[in-house]
């Protein structure tokens, strides 16, 4: 079974494409949230970031790059979010591993998640739990 966006890389369904190489494509996402928002991914389907090998991260963090460099170069925006959610928890809606370069504007009315305080001690007791060896 193809997801979209596989259906995507193998041509089958139209999209705008930004740039690609022979492991990664980005294109227009069809919902941007500022003008210019762009999805980066590997051509081969991993569901999440556990999914992908350590070459195949970096191989599609080298097109984030060049996705963001062209966003600053041609747009003229001074900066940009890149997001990736991770599983349908976090707003992952296709489970197919995939960057959002969003390109920032002044006023364009992103906001970024709100900032919270650890309880005493609780900073401490979420380390032990997490802290890898």
């Amino acid at each position: 079974m193809d997801c979209v966006f596989c259906q995507i890389i193998k041509g089958k369904i139209p999209a705008q494409l930004v740039y690609e190489d022979d492991t990664s494509v980005a294109f227009l996402d069809i919902n941007p949230t500022t003008p210019g928002h762009t999805l980066v991914m590997p051509k081969a389907h991993h569901a999440n970031f556990e999914e992908i090998d350590e070459a195949g991260l970096a191989a599609v963090m080298r097109a984030v790059k060049k996705v963001g460099q062209s966003l600053k170069d041609n747009l003229g925006v001074a900066g940009y979010n890149v997001y990736e959610n991770n599983d349908p928890i976090a707003g992952q809606v296709i489970p197919h591993i995939h960057f959002h370069v969003i390109p920032r504007y002044p006023g364009d009315g992103l906001e970024l998640w709100p900032q919270g305080k650890y309880e005493s001690g609780e900073a401490e007791k979420i380390l032990n739990k997490i802290k890898i060896n």
